[in-house]
């Protein structure tokens, strides 16, 4: 299919849309300086691949100015969730385009400096009068210049020009978590500016976006709505043969698998450096591999080049059973959703399995040549998140910790003691500059034990925190074995002198199994007796996947009247003596 079929292919697809239903939904906004067909539709499809119903708004051409700053606008009017803000480089530079060095350096420099506080008026206004996320795409720099050669030699020239608005632009809002800046730079300089920009159609109708490559920027654009629908996968299950080495080292022997500096056993070692780089960012990895255990084991324990070692696996199936069960015990292991799980196999058969089996994990294509690999998982966006806490950083090491647990939790002869012996201490915090990232993180991911999982951005905690109306507040939990970091989040709202709400109540599946939602509880009725309060109430809304939260109001007492569980403060509740409780 070649790129103009592509486009023509979604274009027809998105007509067909509002037949399906789907689980997730969204609304999302399209603001641009030009003409830019096929974006919208190309995003549409793409988000019903990814069963989202995205309804969407095309502002008029190079209106992007009215519609942000007239609080009447049609953009306001349709709410957007997510919002894309496309300024092409000759739109914000003007004459400067062709002419910079019709003026001084002093001129430029106060020129870009104009430019870029009218996006950052633009983008505050933007933000203070919707709860959208607005992404900004940054600007393309040309290989043009009107001085050829000698612009690197130029103070502050064409080219620099742009290249401080794009650095500047990203500092703007390296911390704010409702405005993201879209490397649109880096795009142009993947697929080359010669396809991106096409004389004939901008000339024809100012598209500056080539109708070929627009499928492609609704792919990079798509990473914004997983991010923000919190989408995104959290496990990478690998095979071990012709998948993180070359050869099968059953037949090959450990000496004669492909894995090193040179071809083709260095196209593996580069992919196990990516799939590292994306464990130290947060990413779980596991294996699944039809193998005998004694000899992928030691090919992973003591093979020179081997990237990857056993302590960055936090669950492995090296066994001779079928790859759909040994999938379906990882999940089980690690707690997570079959759902957040990517699947990676060089064999076709194995994946075709597995796609039959479990639709739901998602079973990448890899290609035949190996050294495409690393690629292939490089431009995955089903792994974008918008944003990154220290947890995460830590979330490799947490799980191999928690391989430490399920072994002493087997080598114990019931679950009491099991808790004991973890010496389980919850800290629980309060939301601050440093714990509301994480809150909010935890809100939007978090699906199995949650009550009511109402999703928040970090903006949204942050005005809960600051209102004397909400307790808001989160748990640390720590055992024996090491940190968990944070990994439990409640919201309540103070409604009255006598009755509190619980908004949000939810824990990290992590830590499901050993009582911390009792700590956590148990914290929140003391505050309330604290406060005088006579009840708490609480919602449970169910889902297709939070089954596992569905008794725990009952089991702590709470009593059914009408739509909402009601605990009478007169009673005692009592945390789990296996706790430590404490508090910042």
């Amino acid at each position: 299919m070649t790129t103009e079929q592509k486009l023509s292919y979604y274009i027809n697809k998105a007509s067909e849309l509002t037949k399906k239903s789907f689980e997730k939904k969204i609304r999302i906004g399209i603001l641009c300086s030009f003409t830019i067909n096929g974006l919208e539709e190309s995003i549409r499809v793409k988000s019903s691949e990814k069963n989202i119903s995205c309804i969407t708004y095309v502002g008029d051409y190079n209106q992007y100015n009215q519609e942000i700053l007239n609080k009447e606008s049609s953009l306001y009017k349709f709410s957007p969730e997510v919002t894309f803000l496309i300024i092409d480089t000759r739109n914000i530079l003007g004459d400067l385009f062709h002419f910079p060095y019709s003026i001084s350096e002093s001129e430029r420099k106060n020129f870009v400096e104009k430019k870029l506080k009218e996006i950052q008026d633009l983008a505050n206004t933007f933000v203070s009068r919707t709860k959208s996320k607005l992404i900004i795409a940054n600007f393309s720099v040309p290989t043009y210049s009107p001085y050829g050669i000698f612009e690197t030699k130029t103070e502050y020239g064409f080219h620099k020009m742009i290249e401080d608005m794009n650095s500047r632009l990203s500092d703007f809002f390296t911390n704010s978590d409702s405005v993201y800046v879209y490397d649109f730079d880096g795009f142009v300089s993947l697929h080359g500016e010669e396809n991106i920009f096409d004389y004939k159609q901008f000339f024809f109708g100012d598209m500056k976006i080539s109708l070929d490559y627009i499928p492609y920027l609704a792919n990079d654009l798509m990473s914004y709505v997983i991010g923000h629908l919190g989408l995104s996968k959290k496990c990478i299950v690998l095979d071990l043969d012709n998948t993180l080495w070359g050869g099968i080292v059953g037949e090959d022997g450990f000496n004669g698998i492909r894995l090193g500096p040179e071809p083709p056993g260095n196209a593996y070692v580069e992919f196990q450096r990516i799939l590292l780089s994306l464990y130290q960012r947060g990413i779980i990895l596991a294996i699944n591999s039809k193998n005998n255990y004694d000899d992928a084991i030691k090919v992973i324990k003591e093979h020179p080049y081997m990237i990857l070692r056993e302590e960055h696996f936090a669950s492995m199936r090296i066994n001779w059973n079928d790859k759909v069960s040994n999938m379906k015990e990882i999940a089980s292991e690690l707690n997570i959703s079959t759902d957040s799980m990517v699947f990676l196999d060089d064999d076709p058969v194995n994946r075709e399995y597995m796609r039959l089996s479990m639709p739901q994990v998602l079973t990448v294509e890899l290609p035949e040549d190996s050294s495409q690999y690393a690629d292939t998982i490089k431009k995955m966006n089903e792994l974008s998140v918008l944003s990154i806490t220290n947890e995460d950083g830590q979330r490799g090491k947490m799980y191999l910790e928690q391989r430490k647990r399920n072994d002493l939790e087997r080598s114990t002869s019931d679950l009491d003691s099991f808790l004991k012996q973890l010496d389980l201490k919850v800290l629980i915090k309060n939301a601050n500059e440093f714990t509301i990232p994480r809150i909010s993180q935890l809100t939007l991911k978090t699906n199995q034990f949650n009550l009511t999982t109402k999703r928040y951005q970090e903006s949204d905690i942050q005005k809960f925190s600051e209102d004397n109306k909400y307790l808001v507040g989160c748990a640390q939990v720590e055992d024996k074995f090491g940190d968990n970091g944070i990994t439990g989040v409640f919201i309540v709202h103070k409604d009255n002198t006598k009755e509190w709400t619980i908004d949000t109540f939810l824990l990290s599946c992590r830590v499901m199994g050993r009582e911390v939602e009792k700590g956590m509880l148990g914290y929140i009725v003391d505050k309330a007796k604290e406060n005088g309060i006579e009840q708490i109430k609480a919602q449970f809304i169910p889902t297709q996947k939070n089954k596992a939260i569905e008794d725990f109001l009952p089991n702590c007492g709470f009593q059914r009247v009408g739509d909402y569980w009601v605990y009478n403060l007169k009673s005692q509740f009592i945390i789990p003596d296996c706790l430590t409780i404490s508090t910042e």
